[in-house]
């Protein structure tokens, strides 16, 4: 048998005991961090930098506490599913070389939480949960009474905004619980409606809209977390109204919209960074009152009016500059309808056909095709606003 003295660096330890054909398994993953979804958490890491003997990661185990749910697969992330909502878990990830399984590194506990989409008009909130399909519940009641306004939300939090013929109060919800809105603070220092919102975790925008003097180019920015006043945010590159908006973590997309005639112009701004929105690209078709959602990267714009009630879809992806792309049809072509998302599905309520119409339609945002009906909401209106805790911008 080899004979090994003197100080040993770990390396050598390990070339020595390879040596002897004495497996090891890799070691822990590092900077494991879980985040909630709808029934699930996706687990991200860092791959260890000792592989095992015979070197080499062939792949990883996620195992939940409690219930030891598991899901594997070769590289970060993995999504650890049959999670229930309001549990809280933390997630070891585990990595093997083909022999066995290493040390574990662990998330911090997280709580997986329904994925809930609000849509709201008058004095009325509904709710849906985005993944499963079905007519509306009642959620409370939005004060004040708002029409043709706008929807943001952080991961816990909704807030709506916009109406010029009082003052500009923003309204917010605690998405979880259903429940009557709370006065958020006030938008801006101009009072206006057919305004877009969008936002990330942390940051709510409102941008545009028609005030009673005529229409605006103004972007204002609330911290969704915190009550008050909105602040400047910058302009968008032209006065517009009834525009649509939707969101990256990192980037806001406004799209559409009317001026002195029907728009196709998309726009972008950085959430984080404060300044006047850059020319994105353009709509396959111009129009107004349209609405839109996201997942973390393809953004989708739906309805609205252009030369006749629409029923199009568009889409683009949001890290790339460019004209949008067909994505498919509505159910029912309309205006003045709203949209929200999870992270993987889009839905599209309300609106008007000529007639105010309840219809709720649904798309899978990463495949292209028409849209599927959802439900129904309980409200038959136009000038509906929408929002999420489970959209692109999360």
């Amino acid at each position: 048998m080899p004979s090994y003295s003197g100080v040993w660096t770990l390396t050598a330890q390990y070339q020595a005991i390879g040596g002897q054909n004495w497996p090891m398994a890799p070691g822990a993953p590092t900077s494991v961090s879980a985040t909630a979804g709808d029934a699930q958490a996706t687990v991200t890491f860092v791959a260890p930098t000792f592989t095992g003997i015979p070197p080499g990661i062939t792949g990883y185990l996620a195992t939940s506490t409690p219930g030891s749910f598991t899901a594997t697969g070769a590289s970060s992330p993995l999504t650890v599913t049959g999670l229930s909502n309001g549990t809280s878990y933390t997630i070891a990830v585990q990595a093997t070389n083909g022999v066995q399984y290493g040390p574990a590194g662990t998330s911090g506990s997280v709580s997986p939480v329904a994925i809930r989409g609000l849509f709201a008009r008058g004095s009325e909130i509904n709710y849906i949960s985005i993944s499963s399909t079905g007519n509306a519940i009642s959620f409370g009641s939005l004060s004040p009474s708002m029409s043709y306004f706008a929807g943001c939300a952080s991961s816990t939090r909704g807030v709506f905004a916009g109406v010029y013929d009082i003052p500009s109060l923003m309204s917010y919800v605690t998405i979880a619980t259903t429940g009557n809105s709370t006065n958020f603070g006030t938008l801006g220092a101009v009072r206006r409606n057919r305004l877009a919102a969008c936002s990330n975790e942390t940051r709510g925008l409102f941008a545009g809209g028609d005030t009673s003097t005529g229409r605006i180019n103004n972007i204002d920015y609330i911290t969704i977390a915190t009550t008050g006043d909105s602040t400047d945010f910058g302009d968008l590159t032209a006065v517009t109204d009834a525009l649509a908006g939707c969101a990256s973590t990192t980037r806001g997309i406004f799209g559409g919209g009317e001026s002195a005639s029907n728009l196709n112009v998309i726009q972008y701004i950085t959430i984080a960074s404060t300044g006047n929105a850059t020319d994105f690209g353009d709509l396959t078709l111009a129009r107004y009152e349209l609405a839109s959602c996201s997942s973390s990267t393809r953004g989708l714009f739906a309805g609205g009016f252009g030369g006749g009630y629409s029923n199009v879809i568009d889409y683009i992806t949001i890290a790339s500059t460019g004209n949008a792309t067909d994505f498919g049809d509505l159910t029912v072509a309309r205006y003045g309808l709203a949209g929200c998302s999870s992270s993987t599905r889009g839905v599209f309520g309300g609106g008007s056909t000529g007639s105010n119409s309840n219809v709720m339609d649904y798309v899978t945002i990463a495949s292209t095709g028409n849209a599927t009906d959802f439900g129904d909401l309980l409200f038959t209106q136009t000038g509906v606003a929408a929002c999420s805790n489970g959209h692109g911008g999360l």
